[in-house]
């Protein structure tokens, strides 16, 4: 109903403003000014490819209602405005004032299309331009008006309006926006702000995020940079600029609070990181971390909510943890994992304690194998004793990230063994506090975490656990009138209930979302019939290893297979399929990177659209692969999806994808026949049925003979069995819905 009256009224408004356009009389020598604005206004209609008076930019129906609004009724009334107005009085500053209406349009569609504006912003933005356009006539500085305006719009604004006399300082505060929002980017961009009252304080800023940053700047004594870094009275920064004459610096940075007020000294570190390339003592370092992990996140939860310095950000305490915990461990047990013998497999944890193999653990979520998870959890539960008890390591790590502990050991059907070794009293305790505050917290992160996890968990019982207290939080957020927690604990309930076939919910009906059990033939389709898809592959070893074994898997007589310089083009005898594939160029060389964007514009130039989009690299790929996602992606499939950030990009930019991921690193042997099965079904027209594709493939891969593929089957999560996926794209529909 509320769209509806929405439409009626964008209608309506749109209906006055012809009625107002043919009440103005545009001399013929500005006819084509306006005519320039119109064309633009086109452009942004066609941005679709329809040219339907709708601007398409979302998949929101009154965002996009709300931006034809603003772009078509609104900047028409301001056409009309700049012929009308007395104060604008020769011909010469009537073109400049429609130049820069045309100037704003053009400035949201570049931006627009660089995904460097939100266009929630659209309106306010339309309306800010009104303001500025005013009292520019009027000769007034725009400085009070950028000062109310956020980034987004100011930067498109103050670009418009060069000659006003508040321009100069109009740009300062565009750029103290900018810091606020990119404080990992204020030592590149700070050098024309050098000598402005603000720089001082933003270099404080730039180090409490990224010390890194800080330290690399002070060896450049002489430069604009080091310079400024140099003469900052600030303590940390100072602390900084010394750290940045030690050698092997960035492996002190980790613990710069605490050599900040003497709990540690560079003397005490340097046992385990050794001098002049020797000496170093991974073990020792690694367990030094996880000790300081531990203190510093006391701090934190502490009732003084007190944050460490160097604790987040580059080469931070998490970040470095994270960085040790793979490269010394997770790596080397990885890449043994074909060895039958696994107490040699192993060897490399062998010294560390539970607390150390817990942080190993929920460090590499998107890393660690199956096996090397079971194996390592098997000795986290021998390093705590004869009577094992896990309520007490938790208490010892102080719960950081038990949340996220919890969830991995759901995904790898290890939960119900931890829960069973404390009493009964601490495991209830436990999962409340796993399912309690999802509301409260910035992000749905947690929220997806829990729905990911009970996707995974066999044991009944627990289960039944796990949807009382989410029917007890929903009730709470009921009493207390608590929208967002009616939302979240509603919605969870709804898709754990659905995870029983006997109660017969269908989610797609019932969350209003598009079908995740299958998807039509005709809905994987362009305009020209054609189904696209493009594979993202990166120059490392992995990526030249197995492409030749991608491009050989599809015969030369089913596929026509056209090779150029940086990619192919695949192309189906039969059917009309289409397979875009970069090469794995050499990546230190950074030919990859070129190869995706070169390919990236020849699917734009020539309006090809892929469909179906296959990360085929490492989790740390990723990002790339989805920054460069056209966003017409039904299908995307990928290797571990490496965490809530990644699966909300996925789904921000495809709305409507289905998306099959792994609990590991994807493999080869497992995505070839995936490929193949969906192929086959593009090429007969019919439509891809999630539930058939996987009993098919199981019955395949049940009777592989190699027990690695076997076991990372059973790790690969169709769509309709996507709960995190599935929560975040009901999410985003109930609050389109409000």
């Amino acid at each position: 109903m509320k769209k509806q009256v929405i439409f009626i009224l964008l209608l309506f408004t749109s209906v006055q403003a012809l009625a107002l356009q043919d009440s103005v009389i545009v001399p013929i020598y500005r006819q084509l000014f306006h005519d320039k604005i119109n064309e633009e206004q086109l452009q942004l209609d066609k941005l679709d490819g329809k040219a339907d008076g709708v601007i398409k930019v979302s998949s929101k129906p009154d965002i996009n209602l709300a931006v034809s609004d603003a772009l078509i009724r609104k900047i028409d009334a301001l056409q009309n405005q700049v012929e009308k107005d007395t104060l604008i009085k020769t011909n010469n500053e009537k073109v400049r004032n429609l130049g820069y209406i045309e100037n704003l349009l053009k400035g949201f569609r570049s931006s627009w299309k660089t995904k460097e504006f939100n266009p929630l912003y659209t309106p306010l933005l339309v309306e800010t331009f009104e303001k500025v356009l005013s009292d520019n006539v009027l000769g007034k500085s725009m400085v009070p008006i950028i000062n109310e305006a956020p980034y987004q719009v100011n930067k498109i604004i103050i670009e418009i309006f060069v000659e006003n006399k508040g321009y100069a300082d109009s740009k300062k505060i565009l750029y103290l926006q900018f810091c606020k929002l990119n404080p990992d980017k204020i030592l590149q961009t700070i050098g024309p702000y050098s000598n402005e009252p603000f720089a001082d304080s933003l270099i404080v800023e730039s180090c409490l995020y990224n010390p890194t940053g800080i330290y690399t700047a002070a060896q450049a004594v002489d430069s604009k940079i080091g310079l400024l870094v140099h003469r900052n009275t600030n303590p940390v920064v100072k602390a900084v600029v010394a750290l940045s004459k030690t050698p092997n610096a960035l492996l002190y940075f980790p613990f710069l609070d605490d050599i900040m007020h003497g709990k540690q000294t560079v003397e005490s570190i340097k046992k385990y990181i050794g001098e002049n390339g020797k000496g170093y003592d991974s073990v020792g370092y690694y367990k030094l971390l996880v000790r300081t992990e531990i203190e510093y996140f006391k701090r934190m939860v502490s009732p003084a909510k007190d944050t460490p310095i160097a604790m987040f950000g580059p080469n931070g305490l998490r970040e470095t943890l994270q960085n040790k915990a793979i490269q010394h461990f997770v790596t080397p047990i990885n890449a043994l994992h074909e060895l039958s013998n696994i107490n040699t497999r192993m060897k490399a944890i062998d010294s560390l304690s539970a607390i150390d193999i817990y942080f190993m653990m929920v460090m590499s979520e998107n890393e660690i194998y199956t096996s090397s998870y079971k194996h390592s959890f098997f000795r986290l539960l021998q390093r705590l004793g004869k009577q094992p008890r896990t309520d007490s390591l938790l208490l010892d790590v102080h719960f950081d990230y038990f949340k996220k502990f919890i969830k991995i050991a759901a995904n790898f059907n290890k939960l119900d063994t931890f829960l069973k070794f404390m009493p009964k009293t601490s495991s209830q305790v436990l999962m409340r506090g796993f399912i309690a505050n999802l509301d409260k917290t910035g992000s749905l992160e947690d929220a997806i975490d829990v729905a990911d996890s009970y996707s995974s968990i066999t044991d009944e019982k627990l289960k039944q656990t796990i949807l009382q207290y989410i029917s007890e939080n929903e009730n709470n957020a009921i009493q207390n009138n608590n929208t967002r927690g009616k939302t979240i604990y509603g919605l969870l309930k709804t898709i754990f209930l659905s995870a029983d076939e006997k109660n017969n919910i269908n989610l797609t009906s019932v969350l209003g979302i598009p079908s995740i059990y299958e998807i039509a033939n005709k809905d994987m389709q362009d305009e020209k019939g054609r189904i696209v898809q493009q594979v993202y592959w990166y120059g490392d070893e992995d990526g030249k290893t197995f492409f030749p074994q991608f491009i050989n898997s599809f015969s030369s007589k089913d596929w026509i297979i056209n090779p150029s310089k940086e990619w192919y083009e695949i192309r189906s005898r039969k059917g009309n399929v289409w397979v875009y594939a970069n090469r794995p160029l050499d990546n230190d060389a950074n030919l990859d990177d070129s190869a995706q964007v070169h390919l990236n514009r020849y699917l734009e130039d020539n309006d090809i659209h892929p469909s179906v989009v296959v990360h085929r690299g490492h989790s740390y790929w990723l990002i790339r692969t989805i920054r460069r996602m056209s966003g017409n992606a039904k299908i995307v499939m990928l290797g571990s999806c490496g965490g809530y950030k990644n699966l909300n990009d996925i789904i921000e930019k495809n709305p409507e994808a289905h998306i099959i991921s792994t609990k590991e690193i994807g493999t080869g042997d497992i995505n070839r026949p995936i490929l193949n099965y969906m192929n086959q079904s593009f090429e007969s027209g019919s439509t891809l049925v999630w539930k058939d594709m996987w009993a098919s493939l199981t019955k395949l891969f049940a009777n592989d003979p190699s027990r690695a593929v076997r076991e990372s089957w059973e790790d690969y999560i169709p769509p309709y069995k996507n709960l995190g996926a599935i929560f975040l794209k009901g999410y985003n529909n109930m609050i389109q819905e409000e």
